[in-house]
């Protein structure tokens, strides 16, 4: 008999997805385990496997739509039962307006021939292919109210228009319209979210990494002669490794319903990776116990995984501090938000050649700019200031890092 496939929970608390792309059709036969579906969460691409071995009657959903868990994604039928394709009858049958349904009742809906008329200057609500349709068919929708929710236009809303209206003079696409969808729309509501949730102060420092930036010429090649490529980057995590031994509360995050400052005993860090769909923070483990050239092979790694889509919910879960290299794009300052519920960001510019007073003698070095963006709700401004000041001190003396590793 048939059997319907929900959409599973995905762990991380993930209560929707967007569906990507379906890797089986209607009136295949799959295996068990077998992928169905590639989905996108609030961290990554995932494939969905089929539950059973049978046979594909039904695709419930179709590419692009938001799919919560729970909600139906298949329907199997038995190998032996001949699998038909509901979807294409349905769309062959007129479909009969449905009644409203609600916890007290329902009440009848009156069949209408065509939208109702909408008060003047009204601005027709409607998706993207919706608009689409209208432009090539020379249809202005303001004024129009559609039969959808909400008066939302809906596609056969248009084919009821009166031909006059249908060869009206083309509107002219003065903008485009871009949905947010998958990881664009993860990032929308994240940053949103930290905006809203933290009391967020942002203090800016420069520092001399001169000896930071020889180190790296000289040391370059051993790196490289064992698979990776030596950024600043493993630098920077480690002086901020460093500095968070003695200030542990910037390494942790809040819990707002216990109000309550979880401290983090390990040191995990996320680190920011432009990627072409947007930008996703991939977790670097225990960075205290790496050394600089592992640091930089996981540094490699994580951010070919990021870029490949090939990187897994796990490796994007559970950091305790975030840092971000704007400087790589020729960024100088900024003001990170917080990578929620994280309790502080680092953030590092374009390193500049400028005049600068060392030993008493004015030389062109190599100066960085950083921004340490950070809750107030955790710790205050001084104690932040003091903890950015340890994190110059161990970018400026390198050797320090190596001193205090353990």
């Amino acid at each position: 008999m048939p059997t319907d496939f929900k959409l599973p929970d995905l762990g991380e608390g993930i209560a929707e997805v967007e569906l990507r792309r379906w890797l089986v059709a209607e009136g295949d036969a799959v295996a068990e385990h077998q992928p169905l579906v590639e989905v996108e969460t609030d961290k990554a691409v995932v494939e969905v496997p089929a539950p059973r071995a049978g046979v594909v009657a039904r695709l419930h959903r179709k590419e692009g739509e938001t799919v919560l868990v729970g909600e139906t994604l298949v329907t199997f039928a038995e190998a032996k039962e001949p699998a038909r394709n509901e979807r294409a009858e349905e769309e062959r049958k007129p479909t009969p307006r449905s009644a409203s349904v609600g916890i007290v009742g329902s009440l009848p809906e009156p069949e209408e021939e065509s939208p109702p008329a909408a008060p003047a200057g009204f601005e027709g609500l409607a998706t993207p292919m919706v608009r689409k349709m209208a432009r090539e068919r020379g249809i202005d929708l303001k004024g129009i109210r559609g039969t959808g929710p909400h008066g939302c236009i809906k596609p056969e809303d248009l084919d009821q228009m009166p031909q006059a209206a249908q060869k009206a003079k083309p509107v002219p696409e003065e903008e485009e319209r871009l949905p947010l969808r998958g990881l664009r729309r993860t990032i929308a509501r994240n940053v949103l979210a930290s905006q809203r949730t933290t009391a967020f102060v942002t203090s800016m420092e420069e520092v001399d990494i001169t000896d930071i930036w020889e180190m790296r010429v000289r040391e370059q090649g051993e790196v490289e002669s064992r698979g990776a490529h030596l950024t600043f980057l493993p630098f920077f995590i480690k002086a901020v490794q460093h500095a968070l031994r003695e200030h542990p509360l910037l390494n942790g995050s809040i819990d707002d319903e216990a109000q309550e400052l979880v401290l983090k005993k390990q040191y995990h860090f996320g680190i920011a990776v432009d990627t072409p769909e947007g930008l996703m923070v991939p977790v670097i483990r225990d960075v205290d116990k790496k050394s600089i050239i592992e640091l930089a092979q996981a540094v490699q790694e994580l951010g070919r995984k990021a870029r490949e889509r090939s990187i897994s919910l796990e490796e994007l879960r559970g950091s305790s501090f975030t840092i971000t290299n704007y400087g790589h794009f020729g960024g100088t300052f900024a003001t990170p938000i917080i990578n929620w519920p994280d309790i502080a960001i680092m953030g590092f510019g374009r390193i500049v050649e400028r005049p600068w007073v060392h030993r008493g003698q004015i030389a062109i070095r190599k100066i960085l700019p950083l921004s340490l963006t950070f809750d107030h709700r955790a710790t205050d401004g001084a104690d932040a200031a003091r903890f950015l000041g340890k994190v110059l001190r161990y970018l400026e003396d390198p050797a320090l890092l190596f001193l205090h590793s353990a």
